[in-house]
């Protein structure tokens, strides 16, 4: 199978939550059924978020019981629900031994957004982020990014039978929990085609966001095998400072990453969004406004502008409202869309770049700071 998930049958159960739908009709091949069997699964998990084999009641006894001797349903454990004062949510989900990794929800008017988790942990250790501190272990497999889902659809009751005038819950995905999804590149892509999926999830792929720092030849790559919106974490106008604060940048500096950019949305009429977290005095200067606008306004895109939320252990400082207001405006007056994001969570650390979980660090990086639990 293209996505590596179905592995020797004999030494372990296959998750279903692994497979796409490609990956489901060869696997459903494989033990002697018709392909339309994966149309009814897929349609089982993700329309009506069946919990076990026997709830599939359109597929025949003799085939369930197949199934339920080879697959498997199961998903990471919740082990803590933190609910904020804004109505935002955010869940610890333990992985295994020492593993833990966060996941977000954001309730809007119009829309319910989903921060989902790529990796446990982040290997690129970017200055300003709480999960860059936590070092780094491994990659989410495809079943624990579609669990992560799950869950959030399962808690907020989003699989009830609805009718056309009631919204969903969970409207949009973003990668920007744990980790940076193109490093996780197979995985991430799997799961983000069950997303899209009419027979999985059905999102637009409008409303599925991967959020990178810039592994360049992924983002070649992921213009070939996938349609998605794309938010670049830029957050410096010049390379010496984004050295610093996204050492990626060392290895893709920004003309390679700008690029990729204006490759990845050559032909269609897609944007970017740009994310920018102000720190007081590094990079909230009227100059960087300047530098910033000038950088990236032949680009089609919007500018997400994201206060600072500290945690533990750095000494960078939120930008005063004053100059952040000031920094739009400068950007806006070279005719560049710009929104400030809303801190929402940082009562419960569920804001922007304070997710942490509990990482069992394979970088070493954590004995810099100490080990930090959500």
């Amino acid at each position: 199978m293209k996505n590596g998930a179905v592995e020797n049958q004999s030494s372990s159960l296959i998750n279903l939550y692994s497979l796409t739908f490609a990956d489901l009709k060869e696997f459903c091949l494989s033990i002697g059924e018709k392909p339309y069997r994966a149309t009814q699964i897929m349609k089982w998990l993700y329309h009506k978020g069946a919990r076990s084999i026997d709830e599939m009641t359109d597929i025949s006894k003799k085939t369930r019981e197949k199934l339920k001797g080879i697959t498997t349903l199961s998903l990471p454990e919740v082990i803590m629900d933190h609910l904020s004062e804004d109505g935002t949510r955010k869940w610890l989900i333990r992985l295994d031994s020492g593993n833990s990794i966060e996941m977000v929800y954001i309730p809007e008017d119009e829309r319910g957004t989903l921060c989902v988790s790529s990796q446990v942990g982040c290997a690129l250790d970017c200055s300003f982020c709480a999960t860059g501190k936590q070092g780094f272990n491994r990659n989410l497999a495809v079943e624990e990014i579609i669990g992560q889902l799950m869950i959030a659809k399962l808690l907020l009751n989003d699989f009830e039978e609805i009718d056309n005038f009631t919204p969903r819950k969970v409207t949009n995905i973003v990668f920007m929990g744990m980790g940076e999804p193109l490093l996780n590149y197979r995985n991430v892509v799997a799961a983000m085609q069950i997303m899209l999926d009419d027979y999985g999830f059905g999102l637009s792929k409008r409303r599925v966001t991967l959020s990178t720092s810039g592994v360049v030849p992924a983002l070649y790559r992921l213009k070939e095998d996938i349609d998605v919106a794309l938010a670049i974490s830029l957050h410096a106008p010049y390379n010496s400072l984004r050295d610093e604060l996204v050492p990626i940048n060392q290895k893709y500096p920004i003309e390679e990453l700008l690029a990729a950019c204006r490759n990845y949305i050559e032909g269609s009429n897609k944007k970017i969004t740009w994310e920018y977290v102000l720190l007081r005095d590094i990079n909230d200067r009227d100059e960087d406004a300047h530098a910033l606008a000038r950088l990236i306004r032949n680009i089609p895109g919007k500018v997400n502008l994201i206060p600072f939320n500290p945690f533990d252990g750095v000494d960078y400082e939120t930008t005063k409202r004053e100059q952040i207001d000031r920094f739009r405006t400068i950007l806006m007056s070279y005719g560049l869309v710009v929104m400030t994001r809303k801190t929402r969570g940082d009562d419960v650390a569920a804001a922007c770049g304070q997710l942490a979980g509990k990482v069992k660090d394979r970088t070493k990086r954590t004995g810099q700071m100490g080990e930090r639990e959500a």
